[in-house]
């Protein structure tokens, strides 16, 4: 299918229908970014819209909240709607507020009731360490010991979660279910629709950690009967560092009061009425807690007219190409030097980026930023390599592994101490 030239590479970028949305976004010279399932770069059109919010502010003042192409006041659940068919959602079903692990919490508290013997939290032992922070904190709260009432599933080969482990660990005893759509270090994408039939057909409501999936691969959450799913925005989506987060409530669960109560999760009709009686919106804007952060929400604004104008299903089939490229090329060129791909191969099971093993792998990522190349690092041996649909071309992609290549034949990382910086 694929070829180890650069003149292949070069057909590859002019027959790609993405080609020219690279314009967008800024692009440093001499430098392929490859690390945009961490934090995706700057485009035009979120700059703009950053500039836009902040203009509002400037001429507007307090009417802001109500005037202006972006009123405020309303920003969150427009942008909600805006990434609806991102994650297969309807619009009242999407708000983008908080944080990844705040939004958690939110959840928690409000799916989250022990009832009887059924008490116990299903996670699985690869994911994100936040997430399990967040529901080992969730579960003292209830007076519950995280030692025996969080189940983390375990992995047969430290890369992958088997599904049918999952499943055989929905016992009675479990209350709640929260897992990664796509698990952060190999990349692999889990059944989603598969795991919440077969939640629910036991009892137990199931959400999903989708930061490392929104932006990069189609979801039904809506269509799947999801409970619920949290996400950042910064990674796939573009929207700048500590972007505001995003969450789905499945629309069988609106009008439920959450967890966490606070003014902005109020119906819009009645917020400003002042009483102390909380009552709550019907969207998922209910689960807002503070004021939206309106300028650090702004930059979603630009991104999410990209992808509605691409479409998610077109930033997929590029994904797909270029990661199965990327791993075309590892096999051809790198066969020599001990590397692993530890992603899933195939393109169902496979997220955004390819995750390559390596026992020098943290002093390799330095050798590949000298040479301007830029990676990422996870312990204890992973380099993830990212392609992003919007930015990096099939030339990128090639160049990258000629560089890695020279590093390993000329034995260049040896010059690196084999520890991961402060951030990795």
């Amino acid at each position: 299918m694929f070829q180890a030239t650069k003149e292949f590479a070069e057909i590859l970028d002019q027959k790609d229908s993405l080609a020219n949305y690279r314009n967008e976004f800024y692009l440093q010279p001499n430098t392929i970014y490859l690390d945009g399932n961490s934090l995706g770069l700057l485009s035009r059109r979120a700059e703009q819209s950053l500039l836009d919010l902040l203009a509002s502010w400037k001429t507007l003042a307090i009417d802001g909240w109500m005037q202006g192409e972006h009123p405020w006041y309303y920003f969150a659940e427009k942008l909600g709607a805006l990434s609806g068919p991102l994650v297969g959602a309807k619009e009242d079903e999407v708000i983008v507020t908080g944080s990844t692990t705040t939004n958690l919490h939110q959840l928690i508290a409000t799916f989250y009731q022990p009832n009887g013997n059924k008490t116990k939290i299903l996670a699985d032992e690869l994911n994100f360490p936040s997430d399990i922070y967040a529901i080992q904190s969730q579960l003292k709260l209830k007076g519950f010991d995280p030692e025996t009432h969080l189940i983390q599933v375990k992995s047969r080969d430290g890369r992958t979660i088997n599904e049918e482990d999952i499943i055989n660990e929905m016992t009675e005893e479990v209350a709640l279910i929260i897992l990664p759509t796509v698990l952060y270090r190999s990349g692999q994408l889990l059944d989603i629709g598969r795991l919440t039939k077969a939640a629910h057909d036991r009892g137990i409501l199931i959400g999903f950690d989708g930061c490392h999936s929104v932006g990069a691969i189609p979801h039904q959450f809506h269509d799947w009967d999801v409970d619920f799913a949290y996400w950042c925005n910064y990674k796939y989506l573009n929207s700048g560092p500590g972007g505001v987060g995003s969450l789905f409530v499945h629309e069988k669960h609106l009008g439920k009061m959450p967890g966490l109560t606070g003014w902005f999760g109020s119906d819009k009709e009645k917020q400003f009425d002042m009483k102390h009686e909380f009552s709550p919106s019907q969207t998922a804007g209910a689960y807002q807690i503070g004021t939206p952060h309106i300028l650090s929400m702004a930059p979603l604004a630009g991104s999410l007219e990209l992808f509605n104008e691409v479409t998610i299903e077109r930033v997929r089939e590029k994904s797909l190409k270029s990661t199965a490229y990327l791993m075309d090329l590892i096999n051809e060129e790198l066969s020599e030097f001990e590397f692993t791909i530890g992603n899933p191969l195939d393109d169902v099971s496979r997220g955004g980026h390819v995750c390559l093993e390596h026992e020098d792998a943290a002093r390799i990522c330095k050798a590949l930023k000298l040479k301007g190349i830029v990676p990422d690092f996870r312990a204890p041996n992973v380099i993830r390599l990212a392609p992003i649909a919007f930015y990096t071309s099939y030339v990128d992609i090639w160049n990258s592994v000629q560089i890695l290549k020279k590093i390993m034949v000329e034995k260049q990382y040896e010059q690196f101490q084999n520890e991961r910086e402060i951030i990795a």
